[in-house]
């Protein structure tokens, strides 16, 4: 199930919190490959390190996960870590299981405060299926505000485990509009940790005293062309944890005006059956006004999921003046599938649509 290779480091490419892009050379194959190394995890490798690899996703050509990733640096490995609290231990049960305070354990300063908690008291929680959407959600949120929010973003395990590795958080970090990040269930590596998607919206809330949190799976979205295979079926079930925990759900949709597949274009089937299905609690659905065709198509498709679900999902109609100019301002590329914002620009039209609408709830 792994595909191995073994090769020696040859050079730094490129770094961002927790992560290191390497050129390591593979001298069975004769060639030089781009390879991941997770430093927490791992430690750090330098020239002329030998490291063992797992090429799985990069052989198969996959898109997110087309990389090497570093699994060992066999010959000098890392000193082990300071002792500490903590015994969340996530991707659990794999080579590489890792052990986590988690905000919500006994040893935690934050566990009496989240202990008996339970309810993130009104916060709006913008749940998006890819990962692509934060940065165009937080846009939203901002592009009509006289003070920023503070946001935080929650990182379900959907996608990539290491949040190290997406470098659209690290960025969205450093720029200041994320006050941190939480990893929940198997995602790990977060300004906070939690167990599940519940506690983590109730760290973010109480934790980092967020306004508004930003929900998504990690960076690469699995699907497999059917009706229920795919990892954002788990967005159905952030608005069912956000409306438990007395928190405004807000279902942000996958548009694309420019996917070649049929189920993508408007309104994804991704968003029908995670809002439409598999979410069963009231949640506000913001739709961007688009022009022409798409805009029509995307009126169709929205008025018949809120009508499936009996007016569960309250439609809130978003004027775009302004967001396009809004996502320029993004410290983020944009890219969603390999396309940017002028490929694809629907697509993050319709995320800042729900982080404009989300604002407009703020009090």
């Amino acid at each position: 199930m792994i595909r191995w290779r073994a090769g020696v480091v040859e050079s730094e490419r490129n770094r961002w919190n927790g992560a290191v892009e390497y050129a390591v050379r593979l001298a069975e194959q004769d060639r030089t490959v781009r390879a991941l190394a997770y430093t927490d995890v791992v430690g750090e490798p330098v020239a002329g390190d030998r490291v063992l690899l797992n090429v799985s996703a990069l052989e198969r050509g996959l898109g997110t996960g087309g990389l090497a990733l570093v699994v060992a640096i066999p010959d000098r490995l890392p000193q082990d870590p300071a002792d500490g609290p903590g015994h969340v231990v996530k991707a659990r049960y794999t080579p590489v299981q890792t052990m986590v305070l988690g905000a919500d354990e006994q040893e935690s300063p934050h566990h009496d405060l989240l202990r008996e908690a339970d309810s993130v008291h009104g916060m709006p929680v913008v749940v998006a299926d890819l990962h692509s959407a934060v940065p165009a959600v937080i846009a939203g949120l901002r592009a009509d505000a006289a003070a920023a929010p503070r946001v935080a973003y929650v990182m379900s395990d959907g996608g990539a485990l290491p949040i190290a590795f997406s470098r659209t958080v690290a960025q969205l970090r450093e720029a200041g509009w994320i006050v941190g990040a939480v990893t929940v269930g198997q995602a790990y590596g977060g300004d906070l940790e939690a167990v599940n998607v519940h506690t983590g919206l109730l760290a973010a809330r109480l934790v980092l005293e967020a306004d508004v949190v930003v929900l998504s799976q990690g960076p690469g979205n699995l699907g497999t062309g059917t009706r229920w295979g795919f990892s954002g079926v788990a967005a159905g079930e952030a608005l069912n944890a956000a409306h438990v925990l007395g928190g405004r759900p807000v279902a942000s949709l996958r548009v694309s005006e420019a996917d070649a597949r049929e189920r993508h274009r408007g309104i994804s089937h991704h968003s029908r059956t995670a809002y439409g299905r598999v979410a069963l609690v009231p949640a506000d659905l913001p739709v961007p006004l688009l022009d022409g065709s798409l805009g029509a198509l995307v009126d169709r498709q929205a008025s018949e999921l809120v009508d499936a679900t009996g007016g569960r999902l309250r439609r809130h109609d978003v004027e775009l003046t302004g967001l396009r100019e809004a996502l320029q301002l993004s410290p983020v590329p944009l890219r969603t599938m390999g396309r940017d914002l002028d490929a694809d620009a629907a697509s993050f039209l319709a995320a800042a649509a729900a982080g404009r609408y989300t604002a407009g709830t703020l009090g």
